[in-house]
């Protein structure tokens, strides 16, 4: 089975934070677990580098937006890495490839006549001597009454223009607009109204999309789909591909998506591979995000590769809800955030893909709080898991001389791991990671009770038989955990089957060959309980300076 994984595009116009990690975790978890069980992978992201963020950005700082876009994107880039993201391809929304693929996609909607001409009356700032398109326009949502952008209401979802807002500001001068007309580019998403019904009826029914998606899209769908805006006057971005109006650029909501699919072009050039087997029916796609994103994938997405005749169209959305900081919302704005280059700087990535999984806002917001990951570390990562296999390992240095002993392994022990591998595949397949990494960790403490229960060091003297048997279920027990876990801790993953000399690739349950134990050590350090409050001292210091 071929398996696409597009992972959402994060603006470049400022560091990442861990509500951006929290939602595109689970996207590396599933690349991982799919190459381990043997089957096609593409996984996907890139830094958007287009958006008006990133250009609002470079005039507050009286910079170029590439400069702004280069030093963020290779943040991203180095931020990824060190948590272990696996990317087939990550790549930039500024690239002539990107570029070409996005007007190749444009163009193919324009012919299939799905795109038209409309003059509309936009935003137009007088002070700037320029139109205000999505995100260079703030005010009041006029749905749900909060502050919103110009593009979609952070509070209540709903998808904007600007003309919409109430008690509208530039964002860059802050002066009220005026309006003007200009003559754009529509896309027909209303044509594709029916389709998309039952389209998301299928997800429904079939469990494939988390409830928020769902609910989301119902919501859109029975307000009823309007034609959308796909170009806009913008400075930078993707050129419309068409005479008398390449000053204007494809909007973002079009050109951005489109990342997913130019991205797989690009790894199929550089690569040399054929990138259809992840666009045609028999493929499954996974698209990764925060649900504020549901209706670019749900919808909007789904209605150009539906336009263009490109299957699948998304089969499986995972979006996570919202992600708080000592129970209160992120800002970046008044920097009440955890930023992932400093957690980076001072805690191991395993850490954070553990508590970003264990508390993940997958059906409701959940909560960052320095007191819960510094105690989930220590009892859960340390106590139990790193516990567990270092006891077992050095009672086998001392007792043993370091060799694994070599016996069969008990049958109850096989059943409960054969059922675990099955148990985290299908909650890692339907995009419910939470479970799967408490499952695993039943098991852990299930390993640990039985180690306490067998008394290895009275068995040693006692029975050294049954001590051995004692010892292989163990190491039975910590290689496939250790295998189990890699997509979820791939770091602790690595160096435990480095301490035990095993390289197993697949997605099954495997036996751990006798031999000479070297380089045991720990897996996980203490982390002191003090460091919450200077945690919790840093943010407050932070914000006070933001």
């Amino acid at each position: 089975m071929s398996i696409f994984i597009g992972g959402a595009w994060a603006y470049a116009n400022g560091s990442l934070h861990l509500g951006h990690i929290s939602s595109l975790l689970p996207g590396d978890i599933l690349a991982r677990y799919y190459r381990l069980k043997g089957e096609k992978v593409l996984y996907v992201s890139g830094s958007d580098c287009n958006g008006t963020p990133i250009t609002v950005r470079a005039k507050q700082e009286g910079v170029s937006p590439k400069m702004i876009a280069d030093r963020y994107h290779k943040e991203f880039e180095d931020c990824f890495s060190k948590l272990g993201f696996s990317y087939d391809t990550y790549t930039r929304t500024d690239t002539e490839h990107h570029h070409e693929i996005v007007q190749e996609i444009f163009l193919g909607l324009l012919e299939k006549g799905l795109i038209y001409k409309k003059e509309i009356e936009q935003t137009y700032c007088d002070h700037c001597e320029q139109f205000l398109p999505d995100r260079y326009v703030e005010g009041i949502c006029p749905v749900c009454k909060e502050p919103s952008r110009g593009d979609q209401c952070d509070h209540c979802s709903t998808i904007l223009e600007p003309l919409e807002l109430l008690e509208r500001k530039c964002k860059i001068c802050g002066n009220e607009p005026t309006t003007r007309f200009t003559e754009h580019f529509y896309f027909s998403l209303s044509s594709y109204q029916t389709l998309l019904e039952n389209y998301t009826q299928e997800a429904e029914h079939k469990n494939f999309w988390r409830e928020n998606a769902i609910s989301l899209t119902k919501r859109y769908l029975k307000e009823g789909l309007q034609d959308r805006a796909v170009s806009r006057d913008l400075p930078i971005g993707v050129s419309v591909p068409v005479a008398g109006y390449e000053d204007k650029k494809i909007y973002v909501w079009i050109e951005a998506v489109s990342g997913y699919y130019t991205a797989s072009k690009l790894w199929a050039k550089e690569t040399s591979n054929d990138d259809s087997i992840f666009w045609n029916s028999t493929a499954k796609s996974y698209y990764i995000h925060g649900k504020d994103n549901i209706p670019f994938h749900s919808i909007i997405w789904a209605g150009i590769l539906a336009g263009l005749e490109i299957e699948p169209l998304p089969t499986h959305i995972v979006s996570n809800e919202y992600l708080t900081l000592e129970k209160k919302k992120l800002s970046t704005s008044k920097n009440w955030a955890v930023w992932v280059p400093d957690i980076l700087d001072r805690y191991e990535p395993d850490s954070i893909r553990y508590f970003l999984t264990i508390n993940a806002p997958e059906n409701r917001d959940a909560d960052f709080s320095w007191k819960e990951f510094i105690y989930s570390h220590n009892s859960e990562l340390l106590g139990a898991y790193g516990n567990f296999v270092n006891r077992t390992l050095k009672f086998i240095q001392k007792s043993f001389d370091g060799v694994l002993p070599e016996k069969d392994i008990s049958s109850n022990i096989q059943d409960k791991i054969n059922t675990l591998y099955k148990e985290v595949g299908n909650c890692i397949e339907n995009g419910s990671f939470k479970l799967g990494l408490e499952n695993i960790f039943e098991i852990v403490r299930f390993s640990n009770k039985y180690f306490d229960e067998q008394q290895p060091w009275k068995q040693i003297k006692d029975d050294t038989e049954s001590c051995k048997q004692t010892l292989a279920d163990c190491v039975y027990l910590i290689g496939n955990l250790a295998h189990i876990l890699t997509p979820f801790l791939p770091f602790s993953s690595k160096k435990v089957m480095g301490m035990i000399n095993t390289t197993e690739s697949q997605w099954r349950a495997f036996l751990v060959k006798s031999q000479h134990l070297s380089n045991v050590e720990p897996l996980f350090e203490r982390i002191e309980p003090v460091r919450i409050q200077e945690e919790l001292e840093r943010l407050n210091m932070q914000t006070d300076i933001g």
